[in-house]
């Protein structure tokens, strides 16, 4: 199924992105995914927000239903799953660094690493390159 504005309360672009991802937890599930290499369910509960297991479970739910996300199991451990971002999901990059580097901007206690920050602002470009081709190899894992 298609993942568009048909259900939303408007047509609006900026009204999709909330009623896709306008929650507290949504955007840290693919920060981690996107950024910080988490893959299994438990990964993510140990992330410093402490996502609760039920919001989580449905987060994740959501994102896969919404095309952002993908779940499969574990080749080595039959009872896991491995979550991944599709290409959907991996198109967020630009935005993604758009907000980190606004946050490390106007938030004077981020811990957004500096040299992260001034990659970002020197080279936004090949940033997104080494990121992609980061969760290219993940995926391919």
């Amino acid at each position: 199924m298609e993942h568009n504005s048909e259900n939303c309360r408007s047509n609006c672009p900026i009204n999709f992105v909330l009623e896709t991802f306008g929650d507290k937890w949504t955007l840290l599930v693919v920060r981690d995914l996107m950024f910080k290499g988490k893959k299994y369910y438990g990964e993510f509960l140990e992330s410093h927000e402490k996502i609760s297991t039920n919001i989580l479970a449905e987060r994740l739910q959501r994102l896969e239903a919404h095309g952002v996300t993908s779940k499969q199991k574990d080749p080595d451990h039959k009872s896991k799953f491995i979550y991944a971002l599709t290409e959907k999901g991996k198109a967020l990059l630009p935005i993604m660094l758009e907000i980190t580097q606004w946050s490390s901007t106007y938030d004077s206690l981020t811990n957004t690493p500096k040299t992260f920050s001034e990659a970002i602002s020197a080279d936004k470009e090949g940033v997104m390159k080494t990121v992609m081709a980061s969760l290219d190899t993940k995926n391919k894992k």
